[in-house]
Parts: C-alpha cells; structure tokens; sequence
C-alpha cells in the first residue's frame, strides 16, 4: 500500500498522465479494497431444544399451516390483511428507498457526463452614426468525470447498500409474518369471546331462574327476604359481567376491521357465517435443531444483514486515509454568425487529492464505523439469544396447555355435574340458595377457565408460527401491494 502511494506522488510530481492512466487500471484490476472481508457469524444457538417439541397427529409445515385451520375464514382474512395493509405498503416503500440508494452508490463506479448549451445575439454599434450587425453567438460543451475506486471506497458502499436492500426484504417479510400471526391470534380471541359470552348467557338464564323461583318463595312466606336479595345480586353480576364480556367482543371485532381493512358490516356477517368455535390448526413441524430455526427467521436475518452493511463501511471509512485520484475532462465548441467561426476547444488531465491534515477527522470516522459494527454485533447476538428464549418459551407454554387439557376438561364437567345436583336439592328444600350460588359459581369458574385454555392454546400455536418464522426462507422475494392485490382477488375484502 505504501508503494502505491509513493507512486501516487511521483507520478503526480511528474505530471506524467501515462503514468496515472497506467496505476488506475493496475488499481482496478487488482480489486484493491481496504477495510474488513466481511464473513458471516455462526449462531450462538444450543445444540437441541431444551423443551419438549409438539408430538402426535401429523405435523404441517409452516407453508401450509394456516390451511391447516378448521375454518376457512382465518385464510380468508389474513389474504384481506395482506391486500391492503398499510404495514406491508411502508415495508416494501423502505425496500424501493434502499434499492434506490443502491442503484445511487453503485453509479460512483462509473464516469459521469455533463453536457451544456448557450445561445446569445447580440448589437454593437461602430459610430455613434451608424447600426452594428446583429451577431448570434452559439456554445455547447461536454464535461466529463471520473473518480477512481483505488482503495474500494465505492465498492464497500456498494456492499453496504446490497446489505441493507436485503435487510428490508427481510423486514418486509417480518412484517408479513406479523401481520398473519396478528389476525388470527385476534380472530382466536374473537372466537373464544364468543365463548365465553355463550356461556355467561346460559348463567344468566339460570340466574334470572332462581331469582324468580327465589322471590316467588319469599312472597309465600317459604324463604327469608336475605334470599331475594342474594338472588337478585347473582343475577345482576352475572348480566354485568356478560355486558363486559360483549364488549370485548365488538373491541376485537374493530381489531379485525383495522388488520383487513374490511367495512364492519361485511365483516360482522362474514364472522357470523363461521360459528363460535374456536379454530383448531393442526400441529407444526419443529426443526430439532435450533441454528436451523434461527436461519429461517427473517428478523435474525435483518440483523446478520445490518452486521454486514456496517462491516463494510468500515472499509468505506478507512479508503478515505488514502489518496483519491480523478480524471475530468471537457470539450467545448463556439460560433458566431458574422463572420461564422468554429473553435473547439477542450482539456483533459488528472487530479490526485492527498488528505495530509485534518485534526484527525478521518481516523474519527473509522473509528465510529468500528464501533458500529461492534454495536451491530452485539444486536445480532442479542437477536439470536431472544429468538432462542422466544422459541423455547412458547414450546413450554405449549405443553403446559397440553397437559392442562385434560385435567381442565375434568373439572368443568365434574364441576357442571355438581351444580346441576345442586340445584335439585335446592328446588327440592334440601339445599339453601348460598350453596346453589357458591356451586354456581365454581361451574362457571371451570368453565371460563376451560374456553380460555382451549383459546390460549391455539395462540401459543400461532405465537410459535411466528417465532419460528412462518416458513420464511432465506432468498425469498418481495411483492408489492400491487402484486399481493393481484394474488389476493379471492379475499373477501369489500370494496367500495
């Protein structure tokens, strides 16, 4: 490298432009590039999953999964998402912006071309008694420049700019797997809600029931007055409570309205069609090794590909301690009606820049940009430490679903069971109204405990959909909001 400089010197002393012509070719072919060869990390990932992986059934690959559903609707509205969403249109407008500023850097490499044109007339006079001949005066010129990439400055932004395109397709498909993950878990909860308004209305005709079995007894002097009241209040927090519950409701039917883009109306007679029962996916397929999984996540991929873009402007900061040499060059051509003359005229030379001070500047930028990258590195372990916790946490909540199931689904109908043969006693005299309310309640209790583990668990399937990142691979292209509208003509979006 030092070689090379000193040639720089002499044979910008020597004002030798053979010589410089001589160097810049030597420099290109050489590919002399300064800075760090970038080379990928491996994974901090362990050998195996520490939790247990879904077993039994068939397992579906993540492709086919939402397919997968009992009910056909989920598609449905993830394909309506998907069309028209905001969130997609401002991923693929950053992966327009970076490629954009690809095409932009990757210009550097070559020589640019300026051209210029002028046209004047002019009158001057000869005496102060006679006209002047009106002249026409005419000038066009080109100007050319060409900044050599001696030391790779322009190809290590290039890398840089290459990383970073690629760092927003994967956030596109990020955000695609989001959005997916986010509709049906909404939809799962929607479902569930419905659930649990079914049942709170069946508890409240119960309830509604015995008070009127209650009050009519008090009337005939059979029960004490405390158990109109007790009565009363069951029922009352049972209709509070389904009134809250049908609230929650219409807050994840506007959920649903803003991920689709769909006009309320249709949406509520498309969710009308489909039933109350929660949507049962069939089980994934987990690869057993994890740096496998971490590879099929396109938010870990972002990170690798930030990693990359900021090793190489590393190389981008160091090439600016090197000289820089230019070669620019004109031609320019003038005539004039009376008497026409053509004279062209033109130049042509090199320039060679020698950053010899300045307070440190450059040694600054490089060490910003090491600093950078070491910050980048430190994102990406920490990316693939938190996709490892992610995983591994929703396999553990998986399986504690699956072993609540049972054992839930016992107490719900043992508790159901109770109540019932709590009831007869007590329209028999055998039991008072607190030990029907008290069973009543814990019936109800089992009940809601088991519409929200059913509920959970097919969240904890989606939540694993995304952290194992919905089937994404590595390569896989972008589509723009024209082309995923396109694809999407079946979606049942109303349109106006």
């Amino acid at each position: 490298m030092n070689s090379l400089i000193d040639f720089l010197l002499v044979a910008c002393w020597r004002g030798s432009a053979r010589a410089l012509a001589g160097l810049a070719v030597a420099a290109i072919v050489s590919g002399c590039a300064v800075g760090p060869d970038y080379r990928p990390p491996e994974p901090e990932a362990p050998t195996v999953w520490q939790s247990p992986l879904p077993h039994g059934g068939s397992l579906v690959r993540m492709e086919d999964w939402w397919n997968s559903f009992d009910d056909p609707l989920v598609t449905e509205l993830i394909a309506a998402a998907e069309e028209d969403s905001p969130t997609l249109a401002k991923a693929w407008a950053n992966i327009e912006k970076a490629r954009a500023n690809l095409r932009s850097t990757q210009s550097n490499a070559y020589p640019s071309l300026t051209g210029s044109a002028s046209a004047s007339r002019s009158n001057q006079s000869q005496s102060s008694t006679s006209v002047g001949a009106a002249e026409t005066s005419r000038s066009a010129g080109l100007d050319a420049s060409w900044e050599l990439d001696l030391f790779g400055k322009v190809r290590r932004n290039t890398e840089a700019a290459r990383a970073r395109m690629g760092e927003r397709t994967n956030d596109w498909h990020q955000a695609r797997i989001s959005l997916a993950a986010e509709v049906a878990d909404t939809y799962v909860q929607y479902r569930g809600c419905l659930m649990l308004v079914n049942a709170y209305e069946r508890q409240l005709i119960s309830a509604q029931a015995t008070e009127k079995a209650t009050t009519a007894s008090v009337s005939g002097g059979f029960s004490a007055p405390a158990d109109a009241s007790l009565a009363r209040a069951a029922a009352a927090s049972t209709f509070s409570t389904l009134t809250e519950q049908r609230g929650t409701c219409d807050i994840l039917v506007k959920s649903l309205v803003y991920l689709t883009g769909m006009e309320e109306p249709r949406l509520r007679q498309q969710l009308s069609k489909a039933g109350t029962k929660i949507p049962q996916p069939a089980a994934l397929a987990v690869n057993n090794i994890p740096a496998n999984v971490l590879r099929q996540r396109p938010d870990v991929a972002s990170l690798e590909r930030e990693l990359a873009a900021t090793s190489a402007e590393i190389g981008a900061a160091k090439a600016d301690l090197y000289p820089s040499l230019s070669l620019s060059g004109s031609i320019t051509f003038t005539a004039a009606s009376v008497p026409m003359i053509s004279s062209p005229s033109w130049s042509f030379g090199p320039s060679l820049s020698l950053p010899i001070f300045d307070g440190g500047k450059r040694r600054a930028a490089v060490t910003s940009a090491e600093a950078t990258y070491q910050g980048a590195l430190a994102g990406y372990r920490d990316g693939v430490r938190t996709a490892v916790k992610e995983v591994e946490q929703a396999l553990v909540y998986l399986d504690t679903a699956a072993k609540r199931a049972e054992s839930a689904e016992s107490a719900a109908r043992h508790y159901d069971s109770y109540f019932k043969a709590t009831q007869q006693s007590w329209r028999a005299g055998m039991t008072n109204l607190l030990s029907l309310e008290e069973a009543r309640r814990s019936a109800l209790s089992a009940e809601v405990t088991l519409i929200g583990l059913q509920r959970d668990r097919v969240q904890y399937w989606v939540s694993l959909y995304k952290k194992l990142g919905g089937g994404w691979q590595a390569g896989d292209s972008a589509r723009s909001p024209d082309a995923l509208a396109k694809t999407e003509t079946s979606s049942p979006k109303d349109k106006k």
